[in-house]
This record gives C-alpha cells, sequence and structure tokens, in this order.
C-alpha cells in the first residue's frame, strides 16, 4: 500500500519562540505512521488570529492542498491551525472537500481513522450553525433599520425623472433606450414603466 503524503504545519507567535520541537515530534509520529512527509510548511511570528493571507506558510499549505498534494496534514494543536471557529470551519471545510485528513497531536484527533471522521460531521454542523447565525443577524438589522423608518434598497429617483420615463415609454421607446437617454439603470426605468402599467387610466 502506498504511503500517505503528509505535509507538516508548524507556527509560533513571536520570534523568539521555536517550532524545532513541534517539527521534530511531527516527525516522529509520521514515521509511526507510515506518512511520507511531502513538505515542512512553518509560520514563524505570526498570530494564528491572522487570516489566510497573512500567513505565507499556511497559504502555502492550503494551495497544496487544493492542487491534490497531500493525503494528509499533521500540526502540533489546533490552535496552531487558527484562533476563531470561523477559521477552523473554514479550514476543515477546505480540507474534507480535497479529502485530506488531519492528524492534530495535543487533541489526539486523527481523521484516518472513523472516530476521527466525525470531526468533519461537527465541522459540517459548526458550519451550518454559523450560517444560520449570520442570517438571523441580517434579518434583526433589517427589521430594526423598517422600525427606525428607514428606507432600504436604492434610492428612488426623483419625480422629474419618473415623468421623462413615462412620456419616453409612451412614445415607444423601450426600456434600455429609455435607460441609456435619461442614464438610470434598467431595473428602474422597468420599475416605473410597471407602476405605469399598475396605474389605471
Amino acid at each position: 500500500m502506498k504511503a500517505k503524503r503528509a505535509a507538516v504545519y508548524a507556527r509560533v507567535s513571536t520570534d523568539q519562540q521555536t517550532t524545532e520541537n513541534q517539527l521534530a515530534e511531527l516527525r516522529v509520529v509520521a514515521k509511526r505512521m507510515g506518512w511520507a512527509i511531502a513538505a515542512e510548511f512553518v509560520d514563524n511570528g505570526i498570530s494564528g488570529a491572522k487570516d489566510r493571507a497573512q500567513r505565507p506558510q499556511f497559504d502555502a499549505l492550503l494551495k497544496g492542498v487544493a492542487r491534490g498534494q497531500f493525503d494528509v496534514i499533521a500540526a502540533w494543536s489546533v490552535d496552531r491551525l487558527g484562533r476563531s471557529l470561523q477559521q477552523l470551519v473554514e479550514f476543515l471545510g477546505e480540507i474534507h472537500g480535497k479529502r485530506v485528513d488531519l492528524y492534530l497531536h495535543q487533541q489526539g484527533i486523527d481523521t484516518t481513522t472513523p472516530a476521527g471522521k466525525a470531526l468533519f460531521q461537527m465541522c459540517g454542523v459548526f458550519a451550518e450553525f454559523e450560517r444560520a447565525m449570520i442570517q438571523e443577524r441580517v434579518k434583526a438589522g433589517l427589521a430594526r433599520a423598517r422600525a427606525q423608518g428607514k428606507t432600504l434598497g436604492r434610492p428612488r429617483v426623483g419625480a422629474a425623472i419618473e415623468s421623462k420615463v413615462r412620456r419616453l415609454k409612451r412614445k415607444g421607446l423601450g426600456m434600455i433606450k429609455i435607460s441609456k437617454e435619461l442614464g438610470i439603470g434598467v431595473g428602474t426605468v422597468q420599475r416605473i414603466v410597471n407602476g405605469l402599467a399598475a396605474t389605471p387610466g
């Protein structure tokens, strides 16, 4: 059986710290598991709170995942990967989508095992929960804005523009031509025209 290709990731938050202990332990794990280390990625002096773009080696790791270069990612601890639930959920979703497993030494998590695969199922639950919370916050914000009398959506055009739209429409011009003639969006023209059609007489 072909050995799994492992990517080892290590990170420390300050230049005074070292990743050597993390790397040494993860190399021992890889050897014990029979994994072939394909690459090692080390972010030195970078906080886990930083996003992917600010963590060059973490970014390189995920690009390798996207290219199908690894079968498993080994890291010292979950906090080496990120400092927020959102970061972790996004990371897990990305590697799961590429069928890449995860080994976390400190937490004893290994998704190559049946028990460890439950982590990915939990990831889906957390992602769904996060989406639901975002939707609820958006709905609450819109309701609050309405309660305060704020007008939502694009601002309406003035009465003079609406009058011109109606006049040009009666002359037989199409919506696109009216839009170009008056420098307004086709959707705005359509709304006004539909309002005209709904008006008696």
